[in-house]
């Protein structure tokens, strides 16, 4: 798909209505790939390359957060019109809650998943180490051993996922777009805590107990802020999805029923869920 930003490449799986999948800085769209094996296939799976990413080529501005939001509200637009259920992991989820604060008609569920956005301005060695990721000479030369801290892999998905992210930094274009993402997550825009009371879609928030870059407390925050969202916690690093694809699926699922108004007696999905606001361990 053309955007105003360039070219953004994705694929599709499935048919019917659009769950939209948004990944990780320096992470391709194959990090959902065992997620989306477990979606039903009345439900259409889109998961896209970020600027500089996978097989998207760099864009024609600066990969930040407001930058990428610009990009996912056109491509909704052009391709799910009629809204879609947001995916969005780390940058990913920030993207995500952007819009459904600002563009709700394109918004008809949101999945959160280690999304940035609710940590606040955090310490002081925080803000030191993501002014260090937006120098090209650090990031790059760092990437191996912060991927294995993050990721903390224990699965095959997780080490395809941290090989890509290394990969990703081992290209200029790829280098370039994530230390310009590093470099918005210090921007004043990058907190969303004060608009998130105004996000009406039904909302999932699914993080990763030991989550060094985005801690637990984080996701907290967001499930106070957000009305009638839910948190579920799971035994992983920063990436839950390629950690325990099948606990992320499920939820995943019960929520685009509910965003969808589908009955679930018909559909091939677990049954049963949580009441709205409550944390659930997996």
């Amino acid at each position: 798909m053309s955007a105003s930003a360039g070219p953004v490449a994705y694929d599709a799986h499935g048919s019917g209505d659009p769950i939209v999948l948004l990944p990780s800085g320096g992470h391709e769209r194959h990090d959902y790939d065992e997620l989306r094996e477990l979606l039903p296939d009345r439900f259409r799976s889109i998961s896209i390359d970020w600027p500089g990413h996978g097989r998207s080529p760099a864009g024609t501005m600066p990969a930040t957060e407001l930058a990428l939001a610009q990009l996912v509200e056109e491509f909704l637009d052009s391709l799910a019109p009629a809204g879609a259920v947001l995916v969005g992991s780390s940058i990913g989820g920030n993207v995500a809650t952007r819009l459904a604060i600002r563009r709700p008609d394109l918004v008809k569920g949101l999945v959160l998943i280690d999304g940035g956005g609710f940590e606040g301005a955090g310490r002081l060695s925080g803000r030191v180490f993501c002014a260090l990721m937006s120098r090209p000479w650090f990031a790059r030369r760092i990437y191996p051993l912060f991927s294995d801290a993050y990721v903390r892999p224990r699965t095959a998905a997780d080490r395809r996922a941290r090989a890509d992210a290394i990969a990703t930094t081992r290209t200029t274009q790829g280098l370039t777009a994530v230390t310009q993402m590093w470099r918005s997550f210090s921007a004043r825009e990058h907190d969303l805590r004060a608009q998130a009371g105004s996000i009406t879609a039904p909302t999932v928030l699914i993080w990763g107990r030991y989550d060094p870059v985005l801690p637990l407390r984080a996701g907290e925050t967001a499930r106070e802020l957000i009305p009638g969202s839910r948190l579920v916690v799971i035994e992983s690093g920063h990436l839950p999805h390629t950690t325990d694809p099948e606990a992320v699926a499920a939820e995943l699922i019960e929520l685009a029923h509910a965003a969808f108004n589908i009955d679930r007696q018909t559909s091939n999905t677990r049954p049963g869920g949580t009441a709205a606001g409550q944390e659930q361990e997996r």
